[in-house]
């Protein structure tokens, strides 16, 4: 049976690459907790200073696995928490990985693949992509995908996809400031190859806390995010001697 995620490393560059063609990627509990150790051993990894998400086959991502949440169902209490829980921290680790991650988005990016489309630091599409969160078609809400959308994207535009299950254009997320870049299908890849090795040759120390200093401005209220940049400021005179 083929792993569910495959890893490759290119000189300081890691790919990770969701491996289930035959269900456009979906993500399932083994895919989901693959992603997170990944993530996790390349967070701990001096060599690795930038990452790649990729999917395999037609698609990068069709979401979550229906066919695995037809058994999660109200009632099941700790399976459910607990299932939810590893989806919460797959989203958190992109964020608070050290390392940059770009997205190299094709085919279908739909509700939970949408999710890690955009949750990623930088975002590559391929003309064909088809974006959006078709959740309430089914009944579902799209709740753990929503944290992130709502901090890219206007208020109007970002409920009425989740509202609608409205389906973007590759140029359509351009527009809306979703993605960095629209290539021609079958090139995604080798684009979000090329930001990575971009991101790749700063010295580590000087990327990790441009990373975490531009989520927290990102949010912050003015003063704080000040601060915030100030004392990062002050530490930053020390990198030049450092890894």
């Amino acid at each position: 049976m083929p792993d569910v995620l495959t890893i490759e490393t290119r000189g300081p560059v890691r790919i990770l690459t969701m491996n289930r063609p035959d269900k456009l990627n979906a993500l399932d509990t083994a895919l989901t907790r693959a992603l997170c150790d990944a993530l996790d051993a390349a967070a701990g990894d001096a060599q690795v200073r930038a990452l790649v998400l990729s999917g395999a086959g037609r698609a990068f991502c069709a979401g979550a696995d229906t066919g695995e949440f037809r058994d999660l169902v109200p009632g099941q209490g700790d399976r459910v928490a607990d299932r939810a829980s590893l989806t919460a921290r797959l989203h958190r680790l992109l964020r608070a990985v050290p390392q940059p991650i770009v997205s190299a988005v094709h085919g279908a990016a739909v509700g939970g693949g949408a999710g890690l489309a955009i949750g990623c630091d930088m975002a590559v599409a391929a003309e064909g992509t088809r974006f959006g969160y078709p959740e309430l078609r089914h009944d579902l809400v799209p709740a753990l995908v929503m944290t992130n959308l709502v901090r890219q994207m206007g208020r109007k535009l970002a409920f009425e996809l989740v509202a609608t299950g409205r389906m973007l254009s590759a140029a359509e997320m351009l527009a809306a400031g979703l993605v960095n870049r629209v290539v021609p299908d079958g090139d995604a890849l080798a684009a979000a190859l090329d930001l990575a090795e971009i991101c790749a040759r700063p010295k580590p120390i000087a990327m990790e806390a441009t990373k975490r200093l531009f989520h927290e401005v990102a949010e912050a209220h003015y003063d704080a995010a000040m601060e915030a940049g100030l004392q990062a400021n002050i530490a930053m005179r020390g990198y030049r001697d450092g890894p």
